[in-house]
């Protein structure tokens, strides 16, 4: 009887009022959700590095907003196909070399909205990520090759060979590793690399560390659309915010 007193204080105008209220507050979710995964997909993430592969300048932990390569493909495709690449030699770019096509709708749904809760610190793909942060060092019809743990780029209808630092407009150093003298030129990692052209649609990526991490020597060329942005500010740790790079600090 009690509650039944309690539902008779409202009146069917109030009641109408609160469940407009709850659906205003249910469409501004929604609003909001698809907005930031709007902006996230198209325009700009946060991401953490959680290796060493890009030592000496890059640490574990730095975080980045990721500027979207989504848009910048989209205008470039208008262009000429060389120009299809969004980033220039030298640049670091975000890689996802997991097939989306594999994974499960609903998951994919979910992992959306544990994304969005948790401001990208958790997801349901997170173990099975297939993401990297890659040096660009070689774009489509280059020729590529490595001496020394060093690249040598020759640009598609160029007769000169140039190393990657004279291509890059950045500035970036690369760790150099000692190697055993039993070490031969048939490993991956043993710091030379025949010369390969790049196909249409197609890229060479490295780490900055050149012996601890895999990358297009041993994955091979990475295609355009698996570049999925590029770092374009550092903002953790406070020592070191400002343009990431790979410069000793």
């Amino acid at each position: 009887m009690a509650m039944f007193d309690k539902s008779l204080k409202y009146s069917y105008l109030a009641q109408k009022r609160e469940r407009h209220k709850l659906l205003q507050l249910v469409l501004i979710f929604i609003v909001l959700f698809l907005l930031y995964n709007t902006f996230c997909a198209f325009v700009l993430s946060v991401w953490v590095l959680d290796n060493n592969s890009m030592q000496p300048g890059l640490q574990p932990g730095d975080r980045f907003f990721i500027l979207s390569s989504t848009l910048p493909q989209l205008f470039s495709s208008l262009g000429e196909p060389e120009d299809r690449v969004p980033f220039g030699r030298g640049s670091l770019v975000l890689l996802n070399r997991e097939k989306a096509e594999d994974r499960n709708w609903f998951l994919t749904a979910l992992d959306t909205v544990v994304r969005f809760f948790t401001a990208q610190q958790l997801s349901v793909f997170r173990k099975n990520e297939q993401i990297y942060l890659k040096r660009l060092v070689a774009l489509p019809g280059d020729e590529v090759s490595m001496v020394n743990f060093e690249i040598k780029v020759r640009p598609a209808g160029s007769s000169y060979l140039l190393t990657e630092f004279e291509f890059s407009d950045r500035t970036y150093n690369i760790n150099i590793p000692f190697v055993p003298a039993i070490w031969n030129d048939s490993l991956p990692l043993s710091g030379n690399m025949d010369v390969i052209t790049l196909k249409p649609g197609e890229c060479f990526v490295i780490s900055d560390d050149r012996l601890n991490s895999s990358d297009s020597r041993t994955w091979g060329p990475v295609r355009v659309n698996e570049i999925i942005g590029s770092p374009i500010f550092r903002f953790w740790p406070p020592g070191r915010i400002g343009r990431p790079n790979s410069s000793a600090e």
